[in-house]
């Protein structure tokens, strides 16, 4: 069995998480694993996030996906597959 991944890097996350969820929202269907993660020091709200996606599409829908999430300015994604 083959795992299709995304991972995503937000460094701005209260700039570009509306546009972040609108493209997880439109890809929403491909996606079947979705896990969110940052930093909670005390009483702040971290400005960075990492979220790991698990999907199911062809390599080139996958891929699109990447290009538009990492055409946004503070977001690195990256594909993996295991």
């Amino acid at each position: 069995m083959e795992y299709h991944l995304v991972a995503v890097k937000i460094e701005k996350r209260e700039n570009d998480a509306t546009e972040v969820q609108k493209l997880l929202t439109n890809f929403g269907c491909n996606i079947k694993v979705r896990l969110g993660l940052h930093d909670v020091p005390a009483n702040v709200c971290s400005p960075s996030g990492l979220i790991i996606l698990e999907v199911v599409a062809e390599d080139k829908e996958i891929n699109q996906f990447v290009d538009e999430l990492n055409n946004i300015e503070s977001v690195t994604a990256k594909y993996l597959k295991i």
